[in-house]
């Protein structure tokens, strides 16, 4: 994890927010490579679930809603962490971190947390012993960041910054199928920022404090409609959902599902589901499904005073529809890629021994095809650069690089995951073809000048 740390930072993929400031814990910034590859990320996966499909549509909600939006939602009173403080080196923990599901319960009426500890427990940070009764000195603490509306900072302007994006697609839900003309079963997309004050940080960019998540809420027949519509929807979201991942070339065995015990399910979901990948630093969520059912249409109809029923012209019967809600965190699809993605070779394949290479899928590689001229005179960088345009012009992320020798500049994009290379050299200047170079095979084939942009099409299916 530490290479891919580093060559994250000195490549530009990734680094910390505020660095010449020492800082900000668990706050990332993208650089030229990063935001090159999270813009790709969002654009195939607008295009997999909403463009290729007549029965998704999409908007974008606000970061800032009406505060009551948060009190509907259940946020203000249940989007909490339950913290403990080493008495030794003051550090604070979250409960569910240093404690099986088993050994403790939240009474989330009464706002209180109990245990059952039979076994010593050590302090994450320091090692140290914590007392036995420390469960009773847990406090919740919310994880929303506040704000405020107006030039007044008092309790009657007081907002939140949201911590998820779906509330939007609840309270926006009648103004979309209206304008829509969609039918349930339909859904609504979104990608957006979230905010979240997190207290435990670290494991690189996977756990942030501000993210961009990608989520559907798919409005289907409740059960009192259709029995059994709203497991079915779950189920196939959940096989689409895990399909975008493989699809990316992360490996399936790295993959693996995480059913949430019904004790410990999210307070409107009747069934939660994760994607989980076995990261360096252990089995991390990935992405989930959640069945929501009816709960934040009903809540936020009886916190707005609105009607948010659904008329079945079919059936002539108004009902709330359930919830199937797929959601993924965009950071942690670039993270999984680029760990399942790194290698180091062993010398076997044709590289020197310890040259890194980055297996990214095409579709969303920050560089898709370097384009180099051999050597830098006879008209060769003229050539390359011409090409570079060109295929730029078309939308193909290409980059220019004449600096170096030519293997050099080979090494330079397997490190940043470029599928192909095209190399300008003499014969070009006779029979107006390139060479292009894979990176995972390290095959090299002649192309036409002109046949370049169809070549690339159809490797990245563009055709």
């Amino acid at each position: 994890m530490e290479k891919i740390v580093s060559l994250c930072k000195r490549r530009g993929f990734v680094w910390q927010g505020s660095e010449i400031y020492g800082g900000v814990g668990a706050v990332w910034h993208f650089g030229p490579l990063g935001v090159e590859m999270k813009n790709a990320i969002k654009r195939h996966w607008w295009a997999t679930f909403v463009l290729r499909r007549e029965d998704v549509v999409g908007i974008e909600g606000a970061v800032i809603m009406h505060p009551k939006v948060w009190e509907a939602s259940g946020h203000l009173e249940k989007f909490v962490d339950w913290l403990i403080e080493c008495k030794h080196c003051h550090a604070r923990h979250r409960v569910d971190h240093i404690l099986t599901p088993e050994e403790y319960k939240i009474d989330e009426k009464k706002s209180e947390i109990s245990a059952h500890i039979k076994r010593q427990i050590k302090c994450p940070s320091c090692g140290e012993e914590l007392d036995l009764d420390f469960i009773a000195k847990a406090k919740p603490f919310n994880l929303m960041f506040k704000t405020y509306l107006g030039p007044v900072e008092d309790r009657a302007s007081l907002t939140y910054l949201r911590p998820e994006t779906a509330q939007s697609m609840f309270t926006d839900f009648k103004l979309v199928l209206e304008s829509s003309r969609q039918k349930v079963p339909f859904g609504i997309a979104q990608i957006g920022k979230s905010f979240r004050n997190e207290i435990t940080t670290g494991d690189f960019f996977f756990r942030a404090r501000e993210f961009e998540i990608a989520e559907i809420e798919y409005f289907v027949k409740p059960e009192s409609v259709e029995k059994g519509a709203d497991e079915k929807a779950f189920d196939e979201w959940f096989k689409l959902w895990k399909k975008f991942y493989t699809d990316l070339g992360i490996d399936e065995k790295k993959l693996r599902e995480y059913e949430h015990p019904k004790k410990l399910l999210a307070h409107y979901s009747k069934r939660t589901v994760d994607i989980e990948y076995e990261f360096p630093f252990g089995w991390s969520e990935l992405a989930g499904v959640a069945n929501r059912t009816d709960y934040d249409l009903k809540r936020h109809m009886e916190f707005s005073g609105r009607d948010l029923h659904y008329f079945d012209e079919e059936i002539k019967e108004k009902f709330i529809p359930y919830v199937i809600e797929p959601t993924l965190g965009v950071e942690r699809v670039m993270l999984a890629v680029i760990v399942d993605g790194y290698s180091e070779s062993d010398g076997s394949d044709g590289r020197e021994k310890g040259e890194v290479v980055m297996h990214l899928h095409p579709t969303i590689a920050p560089v898709q095809v370097g384009c180099f001229p051999l050597v830098k005179k006879d008209k060769l960088p003229e050539i390359a650069k011409k090409i570079y345009k060109g295929l730029s012009e078309k939308r193909i992320r290409a980059y220019y690089d004449e600096s170096g020798s030519i293997g050099r500049r080979y090494r330079r994009q397997d490190e940043v995951g470029t599928p192909w290379c095209v190399t300008v050299d003499f014969e070009s200047l006779k029979d107006d073809s390139v060479t292009v170079r894979d990176r995972d095979t390290l095959k090299q084939e002649r192309v036409k000048i002109k046949e370049l942009n169809d070549y690339f099409f159809s490797k990245l299916n563009l055709s």
